[in-house]
């Protein structure tokens, strides 16, 4: 079933409607490498969106002179033309100007001229990237409110509980008004609930939950999805499964921050597994971390921090043999025995508390790098997630059995249409098109830009960088400025909250720790001579407004304390500051042994800074941005890689288990 069905929804047929998978040519490989780029701008600049604004105005002549009643009347002959007729261009521009009245009746906000722009792009299965603060929330209720009129169900999925909760309250009453139902789909909610909520014509929802629900539907579904079987099973069984099914399809998608859903989280698989018998195996994790902290580096064993990979040396071998001896008979298979030591060194010194997981409850929960926020019902998979509860001392959990598993990447590929928005992707446009067939449409923003971004300061060693990072929030903070300081990790927000605390500087820490506490922290962060500390948690989603007389100082100043490894998770940070025409200023400073440089360059590069740059005076100029830019190069090409062989992977495990006679 292809996408184009959707321009007669009334006809979407089918107990489940999705997309057939479909895998791309040699030729159509050749051809995304050579003009992969092409996907971005040039559809950005195209005469035919000034167009549609156009009719858009035309439609709109006159709407605001009609009482609730009148207009009511218009949105319901609007909704069987768009049933019958389909997502046409006239009746699209009829229902934004629509939509955008009721918005501005129901919550003081009407849609400026950008945003029907960008409404528009999505509902032409495109990515409009959108700059921050130009309120692609706000935008959404276009397309979706036009799609859900047509009879398409509609997913709103964004990247957290708390956003998808936030927007499905904060848009329901133009929803409402249109005669529109809305669903919210979040942790914690049980089956009877998630059916309810997928059940309406709008679903906002975030990309983990809607992956593992769907997973469950092609449990239920097995290998029988066909229309007949599934109609005539209806009319013998009081329970069949079309109406235990959660979701009703995969029919019309709008991702927020499609760029984090699509490719950032890409990396790894979504996996509903099951805990098996842990009483032998919780005995074997123990004994692997304890073998693993007696091994020595480098005689024993070597890291590679870039790919992440701990590799045994022989000598490392012959020690493992002595040690596990007077161990049971699990032990006796070398390539198992010195894949669990591998597993233990991995959770030893790959895996950091507070930077790649917190303990709470006496339970290891992941942190999500990219969002800064916790994956409480995340584990990492071949045991491990254990082998960390070992070294942490926590209750060692079930070790788990996969049942279903798909990638973000073929998920997505299933939806009949897909929209995005985000506010950085350009840098990944040749990879949304090579993978989900996604153009990149550039929106410009409605008020000129007034951000100002000051030069990298690289300075030799850490302890600098953290001395100058507190003069220069000093400096902010005594100009009244507010200050929106951002952290990689949560231990380096705690850090520099520690410090902070020592210079008498009052301050908000925002991390994994306090998400329970993010809107009072972000509500507060615009203050005159407010300071607060954020990790990757506030550079999506996130609206800092200011406070009356800020904007006169210069606005609100963003300050990096490490560059990420994608260049477009600064951006997302940089782009708290200079809203909506508003003033406001960034810069990072940074050190040697940022992870983002120890990773690529090693040791060499503080040999070489040493010898030509001085102490306490920071490296700034084009060298520090070729650093940076080699370095974030670099690591966005191992993780594109790494997206690669997942979906490849992905795609041989799926082959493998329809031969067998096994859904995925």
């Amino acid at each position: 079933m292809s996408s184009e069905i959707l321009q007669r929804p009334g006809i979407l047929a089918g107990v489940y409607p999705q997309r057939e998978e479909s895998r791309a040519g040699m030729l159509d490989k050749a051809a995304t490498a050579a003009f992969g780029k092409l996907h971005q701008y040039v559809l950005g600049r195209h005469p035919r969106y000034r167009r549609f604004v156009d009719k858009v105005e035309k439609c709109a002549v006159g709407l605001d002179a009609l009482d609730d009643e009148e207009l009511t009347k218009q949105t319901t002959e609007l909704r069987r033309n768009l049933y019958a007729l389909g997502l046409r261009d006239d009746l699209i521009a009829q229902s934004f100007a629509i939509v955008r009245e009721f918005a501005s009746r129901r919550l003081g906000m009407r849609h400026y001229d950008v945003q029907l722009y960008g409404a528009w792009v999505m509902l032409q299965g495109k990515v409009a990237e959108m700059d921050t603060g130009e309120g692609k929330t706000l935008t959404a209720t276009l397309a979706a409110s036009t799609a859900a009129m047509a009879g398409i169900p509609v997913h709103v999925i964004t990247v957290n509980d708390f956003l998808a909760a936030r927007d499905a309250q904060w848009m329901s009453p133009v929803y409402h008004a249109l005669g529109l139902t809305v669903g919210t789909i979040t942790e914690g909610l049980d089956l009877k609930q998630r059916r309810h909520a997928y059940s309406r014509d709008i679903t906002y929802c975030t990309n983990k939950q809607v992956v593992f629900d769907y997973l469950k539907d092609r449990m239920l579904l097995g290998q029988e999805n066909r229309a007949l079987h599934l109609n005539l099973e209806d009319l013998h069984n009081d329970t069949p499964r079309t109406s235990r099914l959660l979701l009703r399809g995969l029919c019309f998608a709008i991702i927020d921050e499609a760029d984090s859903v699509l490719v950032d989280e890409a990396r790894t698989p979504l996996i509903i597994s099951n805990q098996s018998n842990m009483e032998e195996q919780e005995i074997v994790f123990k004994h692997a971390v304890r073998i693993a902290r007696a091994l020595e580096s480098p005689r024993d064993f070597s890291i590679n921090q870039t790919r992440r990979q701990v590799d045994l040396t022989d000598l490392g071998k012959a020690k493992i043999t002595r040690l596990i001896r007077s161990l049971g008979s699990i032990w006796t298979g070398k390539r198992r025995r010195e894949e669990l030591i591998r597993q233990g060194l991995s959770a030893l010194h790959l895996f950091e508390l507070d930077k790649h997981y917190l303990v709470k409850d006496s339970q290891v929960q992941i942190i999500d790098e990219y969002t800064g926020r916790t994956m409480a019902d995340r584990s990492w998979e071949r045991g491990l997630h254990q082998m960390v509860e070992a070294k942490e001392g926590c209750p060692i959990s079930g070790r788990q059995e996969t049942l279903s598993r798909i990638s973000y990447q073929r998920f997505f590929q299933r939806y009949l249409r897909l929209g995005g928005m985000t506010g950085t992707a350009r840098e990944v446009a040749s990879e949304l098109w090579s993978v989900y067939r996604l153009n990149v449409v550039t929106v410009p923003t409605n008020k000129p830009t007034r951000r100002t971004l000051y030069r990298d300061s690289l300075y030799l060693s850490e302890q600098e960088k953290w001395r100058a990072v507190l003069s220069r929030v000093k400096e902010l903070h005594e100009q009244g400025r507010p200050v929106l300081i951002g952290a990689r990790s949560v231990a380096a927000s705690e850090t520099l909250g520690t410090e902070l605390a020592k210079a008498g500087l009052a301050h908000r820490v925002l991390n994994a720790r306090q998400d329970q506490q993010e809107a009072e922290i972000i509500a507060r962060a615009g203050r005159p001579g407010g300071i607060t500390v954020a990790t990757n948690m506030a550079g999506r989603g996130t609206d800092i407004r200011l406070a009356p007389g800020i904007a006169d100082l210069g606005g609100l100043h963003v300050l990096a304390t490490e560059r990420h490894e994608a260049g477009r998770i600064d951006r997302q940070l940089f782009g708290r500051a200079g809203r909506q025409g508003d003033p406001g200023s960034c810069e990072a400073i940074l050190c040697l042994n940022d992870e983002v440089f120890d990773d690529v360059f090693g040791e060499w590069l503080q040999k070489l800074f040493k010898r030509f740059v001085r102490r306490d005076t920071p490296a700034r100029g084009l060298h520090v941005w070729l650093l940076v830019a080699i370095a974030q190069r670099s690591a966005e090409m191992r993780h594109s890689r790494a997206r690669k062989d997942l979906l490849k992977l992905d795609e041989n495990l799926g082959d493998m288990l329809a031969f067998s006679g096994r859904g995925e």
